[in-house]
Formats: C-alpha cells, sequence, structure tokens
C-alpha cells in the first residue's frame, strides 16, 4: 500500500480548561500520542492533530474542533480518531448530530475510539456499525430536526459558512 492510499486520520483531543496552564506539556503529550500511534501503519497516515484546551463543551465553540471539520470538508482528513467519544461530543445529542454531519461530508468521515466500553471503528466497521450510528443519529434528529439545523447552522457558521 502506498501513502497515498492510506486513510488520513487525525487525532482530536478535548482537553478541560485546567490544562491551559500546562498547555506546552499537554500539546507534546498528544501530538507523540498520535505520533506513536499511527507511525508505521499501512492503514493509516497521520493527517494532524488537534487539540482544544477549552471550557467550552459546544462543538461550534472549539477552534481546533472547527479547523478539524474544515480539514475534513477539504479532504485533507478522511477518519477521526479520539481516545474517548466524550472528546467528540459533551453528551449523546451531540454526538448523534456529530456523525449526522461527518456522514454527509465527502461521502462519510469514518471515527475510531479507543473507549472500553464501546469502541467505535466505522473503518473495518465490524457489524455494520458505522450504518448503525448513522441510523442512531438519524432516530434521535428525527425527536427534534429542529434542534439539529440549528446546532448544524451554528457550526456551519463557525466553520465559515462551508457546508
Amino acid at each position: 500500500m502506498t501513502m497515498s492510499e492510506k486513510i488520513r486520520v487525525a487525532g482530536y483531543v478535548k482537553l478541560a480548561k485546567l490544562w491551559e496552564k500546562h498547555r506546552e506539556e499537554a500539546l507534546a503529550y498528544h501530538n507523540k500520542y498520535y505520533e506513536d500511534k499511527f507511525a508505521g501503519s499501512e492503514k493509516y497516515e497521520l493527517a494532524g492533530v488537534y487539540i482544544d484546551i477549552t471550557g467550552n463543551k459546544q462543538i461550534a465553540k472549539r477552534p481546533e474542533m472547527v479547523r478539524l471539520l474544515n480539514d475534513c470538508r477539504s479532504g485533507k482528513v478522511q477518519c477521526i480518531a479520539a481516545q474517548t467519544k466524550a472528546y467528540l461530543a459533551a453528551n449523546m445529542g451531540d454526538f448523534c448530530y456529530m456523525v449526522k454531519l461527518l456522514s454527509g461530508i465527502n461521502g462519510g468521515i469514518d471515527l475510531l475510539t479507543e473507549d472500553d466500553d464501546y469502541r467505535i471503528d466505522t473503518v473495518t466497521d465490524f457489524d455494520g456499525q458505522k450504518q448503525a450510528l448513522i441510523q442512531m443519529a438519524d432516530e434521535f434528529i428525527g425527536l427534534n430536526p429542529e434542534a439539529y439545523n440549528a446546532w448544524k447552522k451554528s457550526v456551519t457558521k463557525a466553520c465559515g459558512g462551508k457546508e
């Protein structure tokens, strides 16, 4: 497999505001973590590491998440890796919204997590996990589509109006 055939993966981390006083150490640690994780991989090429250190839970107000979403839209990133799904979204509603949003970008952006209780790997897609997550998101959004549309509008605005 050549580099151009590898899946371009981005590491994403959302740290609490208290890490701000140890910012440099946190950035170095997480950058090294993802560099080591994907070094020598025949399947993945590390496209970048995105680290938000913020107390803000809203996706649209996380600068590195916004940059990551823009890089997904531009084709730089095909897959997002996070140690836990809690880094991606603060609650199940936002997670469903994120799954739905990512499913519509460039044929779908894959997710990888290392959660002990519920590991996500939509690249391998064991047991149709990718479609099951999209179905779960669609069902959740179906309960209140206006809330999803408002969320998506705020994220799209934060991303510079890019759909």
